[in-house]
């Protein structure tokens, strides 16, 4: 198959002389929606579903030895977790030089770029999104991976304004009582531990990140803030942040129990689950956390889409190896149909 097909130009004529779409696989692509050094994101709408995807699209030629490791990680994470709450990968493709990732495309941009244009959220819209973001995070830790980069900019919100959890580049693999010592994620979401240079348990680290992420929810604002990094650090290790006059005492008993500067008396996601604030109102879903990850297909036709398969079937794509591919959870061409 092939991958990529460059920018071509029209066949000259009235009306004419436009390019044609960059295309990436059965993917048509759209626009640009970020760039990075050794990467660009692009949106793009696959062929035969029109769905719309993000594909981040990696110049491995740029990366060494250990970003690249980083990255492979990460793809690694990400075909692991089936979460409702979890951009989800569709597939991977690859070439000598370049490497394609697939995934969900969340359509109303970064929970930061929210909270920037409208201000804070509401206590009782905070709680349904923290619920959401709590859920994904829980998952992850269930099945022994630590996110590590938990801040707003990695929220993302989908046609619903639904939480869509994001970007693997700093998860890992945790064991209990193995500890973990990679310097990780943004500095106003890090963890003393992380500022101090010691060892930590994933999950506390992501718990604090979780504290911070729910005051800038309530608040609009960081907790932790400095002129300057050895500032930031400061604050971060005396666990020193101010109230607004606006916040719940709940909602501030909860928040001063993940941001313990002592990580073993920090709160459980468990305890989290049960706090009074966050059983303030009974209206607000409550995402189950599964015990297994949800991989896989039913083996039965009936719950695929029919017209799809025949479309596929009619553009020349082999529809038996497509169940297959579903079945097996394959990250490829097939199965992101």
């Amino acid at each position: 198959m092939v991958i990529m097909s460059e920018l071509s130009a029209a066949p000259a004529g009235p009306g004419q002389g436009q390019q044609k779409p960059l295309r990436v696989g059965f993917y048509d692509v759209e626009r640009t929606l970020g760039k990075g050094n050794f990467a660009v994101v692009k949106l793009a709408r696959h062929r035969v579903t029109k769905t719309q995807v993000a594909i981040k699209i990696i110049d491995k030629t740029r990366l060494d030895s250990s970003n690249l490791e980083k990255i492979y990680r990460e793809v690694q994470i990400m075909k692991l977790l089936n979460h409702p709450h979890i951009i989800k990968l569709y597939q991977v493709m690859e070439t000598k030089d370049m490497l394609y990732i697939v995934t969900e495309f969340a359509k109303n941009g970064e929970m930061f770029d929210y909270l920037t244009s409208n201000g804070h959220l509401s206590e009782n819209e905070a709680r349904k999104k923290f619920w959401q973001i709590l859920s994904a995070v829980e998952y992850c830790h269930s099945h022994h991976i630590v996110h590590r980069d938990l801040k707003t900019e990695n929220l993302l919100l989908d046609g619903s304004m639904d939480i869509k959890l994001a970007d693997f580049g700093f998860g890992n693999f945790y064991k209990s009582g193995e500890p973990l010592s990679t310097w990780c994620g943004s500095p106003p979401y890090a963890a003393p531990e992380v500022f101090e240079g010691k060892e930590y348990e994933g999950p506390q680290l992501d718990i604090w990140s979780l504290g911070v992420v729910l005051y800038v929810l309530v608040c609009g604002s960081l907790p932790f803030d400095g002129p300057n990094l050895p500032a930031l650090r400061q604050r971060v290790l005396e666990g020193r942040f101010r109230i607004p006059f606006f916040m719940s005492q709940d909602c501030e008993t909860l928040i001063r129990r993940m941001l313990v500067v002592d990580p073993a008396k920090r709160i459980t996601i468990a305890q989290i689950r049960q706090h009074r604030w966050m059983q303030a109102e009974p209206s607000v879903p409550r995402p189950p956390c599964p015990a297994f990850p949800t991989l896989g297909y039913t083996s039965s036709l009936g719950h695929y889409d029919e017209q799809v398969l025949g479309v596929m079937q009619s553009l020349g794509i082999d529809r038996q190896r497509t169940v297959e591919s579903l079945q097996n959870s394959s990250y490829n061409h097939f199965a992101a149909i």
